[in-house]
């Protein structure tokens, strides 16, 4: 069949055991969990690349990602597809609003070593960016206005060369106030916004799987937000990484998670923001 007209076929309908098997797979590598009702979204994703390759089944496909190396590195494509997800700058104003009052508050005490902020999940780059700016504008005229450092981690390796790239189209920044606009973004000839060297020299993205908190370098952080991210996992799981979490933030640290993400979970350590707005919690210290 020519390419031409394989990329006409329609979506092929999973059966319910390739289903279960994708599922699996999904979940044992990544921790995120496809529910019965994303079953569209995973067929129209696997049956896109399926047809760029010319793979004419899933069971096929699922050996392909699953083969030795060849298949780790069509895995970490697949992925890309998979699991970026749409987000903007400032997204849920006010956890951002927390994190400013928590930063002048900070401030006020003194600065000791750097401030240290991580955003876990940070897809295309807006929420690490967006943690800078609220930084840089605390800090703005202080005497060490860059006396901070953002680490953004995401399992996606295209999500993380667009947050290095940091180049954003105009919708992206219609939450952003002007007068941020223009000090945090240079207009390019493209129509699209970069963000300023000196605000992306204190951004530092790399790929991370949550499943592997445990190996990650991130200790001692200062704030930690990990928001629209545990929405795709299952309950306990979500509680096993937001314990391992709470276990990075220096005493004193602020953690921000989305509204709605987990209920019922507690941390011995962590005492609960008082702000009906956001889920945030601070550890002893």
């Amino acid at each position: 069949m020519q390419s031409g007209a394989w990329a006409l076929q329609p979506v092929v309908d999973m059966a319910a055991a390739e289903f279960r098997a994708w599922q699996a797979l999904l979940e044992e590598r990544t921790g995120v969990v496809i529910s019965e009702q994303r079953q569209a979204f995973l067929q129209t994703n696997l049956s896109a690349r399926m047809r760029e390759l010319g793979v004419a089944d899933y069971a096929t496909y699922l050996r392909q990602v699953t083969d030795g190396p060849r298949g780790a590195v069509e895995w970490s494509t697949l992925l890309d597809r998979l699991t970026v997800q749409e987000t903007r700058f400032f997204r849920h104003r006010p956890s951002f609003d927390v994190l400013e009052r928590y930063l002048r508050e900070r401030l006020q005490q003194g600065l000791g070593s750097p401030w240290e902020m991580w955003s876990v999940g940070c897809s295309s780059g807006e929420e690490p960016y967006s943690l800078a700016i609220t930084a840089a504008e605390v800090l703005r005229d202080s005497e060490q206005p860059e006396h901070f450092g953002v680490t953004g981690t995401d399992i996606s390796l295209n999500a993380l060369r667009m947050a290095r790239d940091g180049q954003y189209g105009p919708r992206k920044l219609e939450q952003i106030d002007t007068a941020l606009g223009h000090r945090y973004f240079v207009a390019q000839a493209d129509g699209r916004f970069k963000v300023v060297a000196d605000l992306a020299a204190r951004v530092c993205c790399a790929r991370l799987n949550v499943l592997e908190l445990a190996k990650a370098p991130m200790t001692g952080m200062d704030v930690i937000f990990c928001q629209n991210l545990l929405i795709y996992f299952r309950r306990w799981r979500r509680r096993e990484i937001l314990n391992c979490l709470a276990e990075r933030l220096a005493p004193g640290g602020l953690l921000v998670v989305g509204v709605g993400e987990v209920v019922g979970w507690q941390h011995p350590d962590l005492i609960p923001v008082a702000d009906e707005r956001v889920l945030a919690f601070t550890r002893k210290g």
